[in-house]
């Protein structure tokens, strides 16, 4: 176990060995921000392709697609059993939709939830979007 000059147990080896709390360096940083970027990428395309009539399976397409394009894996895809790559969720559902056939309509709430995995680090962001204009 690493001392520093005055004696007392290094921070890092403490919180991993006392919580498993691993503290981050300065690479770690920089990949979870390049996993941050492709997540509010994908939400920007999410958000200037949604509109009324689209499928919530044709965003997990764009999702997949775009998140696979850019090195990442989807963390959500076969997690405990769930199906797809985005959770989708429309109006009264609260969260975690499973994307399928139901269609968008004007003035639905649509949120969309990503969490990319680059390199091993994680992102998890989300928005909530109106689809068309507000009713």
């Amino acid at each position: 176990m690493g001392k520093d000059s005055l004696g007392s147990v290094h921070l890092k080896e403490k919180y991993y060995r006392e919580h498993r709390i691993r503290l981050k360096e300065r690479a770690d940083i920089e990949a979870i921000k390049a996993a941050g970027r492709i997540a509010l990428a994908t939400l920007d395309l999410v958000e200037e392709k949604l509109k009324p009539g689209m499928a919530t399976d044709e965003i997990n397409t764009l999702v997949h697609e775009f998140t696979v394009r850019h090195g990442a894996v989807p963390a959500p895809l076969n997690y405990r059993g769930f199906p797809k790559s985005v959770c989708v969720s429309v109006n009264e559902e609260i969260c975690h939709g499973i994307p399928g056939k139901r269609i968008i309509q004007e003035g639905d709430i649509v949120n969309v939830d990503v969490t990319p995995i680059l390199k091993g680090y994680y992102a998890d962001a989300s928005k909530t979007f109106f689809a068309g204009r507000p009713v």
